[in-house]
């Protein structure tokens, strides 16, 4: 393996993304494409959107150059390009005109179903010491992907999250890729931190073009699809990605809960994440968007490499280790009710 070529592509990925949203934001303007404050906005000032397609521009060319130099799995990486390439091109479309969320959400579940008959099932999967759920396993699977497909589209709501949340995990799984000696998977997940990295200085501290659904979602499902790719080596590599998604799983699943116990429909707009809650109490996105990364960095990061590394016997308690105090923090700031 050559390192120099590694390192060649991380800086071209980075500097890619960086002049492809440029372009992005000049043609956003130019055909106004514009994000208007709503009653889900966590912004007051309208604000080009859609510049994350750099990220999937650049990052699929990325892999496709991996794959053909022999770096990455032809099967694998085919899945994370045809179903990554399907869901921006839908969240593309969605930029420029709504698409009715019923007819998103089973185009949703189509490609997640492919993406699951793709990487061959799940059905052998042990979780648990022992419990073997079968082929109720795929339907875990496709719901897993749908679902963090979905909630990366809600928690990209201020300056950077969605940004420094990807690049946080991708980061500290590939330094858990690289300690068990899976350097080639690493690349991948390097190149990705790269890329988004790119888009990352034209929307944070001050955002000057947002990433819109086309890049959410693809983040959301590019994710998923690895973590899967972890669970068919690894259950204790599957759950240090969980714990290392902990911040937008956490928030997004136990808003959603306490929203629809109150009442609420699930596609309803709202303002009632943590996150978001967190940045008008204390009047700033760069500190809540700096203290996600804290969080992934010194709280779930060590758990995630504890779990990974020291192959305990239930796994899976360290992803409920992990979650405990975020969940805390969500009931502390009241997330999912209308009124906080």
């Amino acid at each position: 393996m050559s390192y120099m070529f590694f390192y060649g592509m991380y800086f071209g990925v980075f500097v890619a993304t960086f002049l492809l949203t440029a372009y992005m934001r000049h043609y956003a303007l130019k055909k106004n494409i514009i994000d208007r404050p709503n009653e889900r906005s966590s912004h007051s000032i309208p604000t080009p959107r859609g510049g994350g397609v750099a990220v999937v521009i650049s990052y699929l060319i990325a892999l496709s150059v991996l794959m053909v130099y022999g770096f990455f799995p032809l099967q694998s990486g085919l899945t994370l390009i045809g179903a990554g390439f399907a869901v921006a091109l839908l969240g593309f479309l969605d930029d420029h005109g709504h698409i009715n969320s019923l007819v998103r959400l089973a185009i949703h579940f189509l490609i997640a179903i492919g993406v699951v008959l793709s990487l061959g099932g799940f059905a052998e999967i042990v979780a648990f010491n022992g419990l073997e759920l079968g082929f109720f396993t795929n339907i875990i699977a496709v719901l897993f992907l749908v679902w963090l497909l979905n909630l990366y589209n809600f928690m990209d709501g201020i300056n950077g999250i969605a940004s420094v949340e990807a690049i946080t995990t991708t980061l500290s799984i590939a330094i858990i890729y690289l300690i068990t000696a899976q350097n080639l998977h690493a690349q991948v997940l390097f190149l990705l931190a790269a890329s988004v990295f790119g888009f990352l200085l034209w929307n944070f501290p001050k955002a000057r073009i947002f990433m819109g659904d086309a890049c959410s979602g693809f983040l959301g499902l590019i994710l998923g699809i690895l973590a899967l790719i972890a669970l068919k080596v690894d259950l204790s590599l599957f759950c240090a990605w969980l714990i290392c998604l902990g911040v937008f799983i956490v928030d997004a699943t136990f808003t959603l809960i306490r929203r629809v116990l109150n009442g609420h429909k699930m596609y309803d707009a709202h303002r009632s994440h943590t996150y978001q809650i967190a940045s008008r109490r204390f009047k700033s996105h760069t500190l809540v968007t700096m203290s996600v990364v804290v969080l992934n960095v010194i709280w779930l990061f060590p758990i995630a490499y504890l779990v990974a590394i020291k192959n305990y016997t239930y796994p899976e308690l360290g992803v409920l280790v992990a979650y405990l105090p975020l969940v805390v923090l969500a009931v502390i700031f009241r997330a999912g009710n209308a009124h906080a």
